[in-house]
């Protein structure tokens, strides 16, 4: 059964029956919106980008995205660059991570999406990201990015470490960059 989150909701990724998630994969999907013109409608091509920054407290350590799909200790793992999103009602980009093999010292993934061609939100629809049990295909949680808005990229979620498990928090924060690097102001505050 999914959770519908909402913006600063967190949720445990412990199994019902009591264990804990081994892998997951955040995915993320979109389109583009319709807009109308003299001609009727029509949409443009969107590049939304799907970033994972690692963190060891509030120090980024490591980063997965489309230059550099694996992180360094290899427990990260990005599926690759989609460059117009809307494939189909799946994930258009996917960050997949091995929980067992995230290192102890990190303790905090946080997920961006940001608008590579510098398009606003306001030309994006159905824009979601998820998380999913990566052992069995169940979506756990998902977020919908909803509005729109006249900004670029949006801090999505993250994942951390809580005892000996890990916790998804929903954080929705919108902010303006083309790039992971250019979102860093906006992620501090949200660690």
């Amino acid at each position: 059964m999914s959770v519908n989150l909402s913006k600063g909701q967190a949720i445990s990724l412990e199994k019902k029956d009591g264990g804990t998630l081994s892998a997951v994969r955040m995915g993320l999907g979109w389109q583009a919106a319709k807009r109308r013109g003299l001609f009727g409608s029509r949409t443009r091509e969107i590049d939304l980008d799907a970033s994972a920054v690692l963190f060891a407290g509030a120090e980024p350590k490591d980063v997965v995205f489309f230059r550099h799909l694996v992180s360094d200790d290899g427990s990260v793992r990005h599926t690759g660059d989609n460059l117009v999103g809307g494939v189909g009602q799946g994930d258009d980009e996917a960050i997949l991570v091995d929980l067992q093999r995230v290192p102890v010292h990190i303790d905090q993934i946080v997920f961006t999406v940001n608008s590579f061609t510098g398009q606003t939100f306001q030309e994006v629809q159905n824009a979601f990201c998820r998380l999913v049990d990566e052992t069995n295909g169940q979506e756990l949680a998902r977020y919908t990015l909803a509005g729109g808005g006249e900004y670029t990229a949006q801090i999505m979620a993250k994942v951390h470490r809580a005892g000996t498990g890990w916790t998804m928090t929903a954080i929705g924060a919108p902010a303006n960059g083309r790039t992971f690097q250019d979102l860093m102001p906006v992620i501090v505050p949200h660690l």
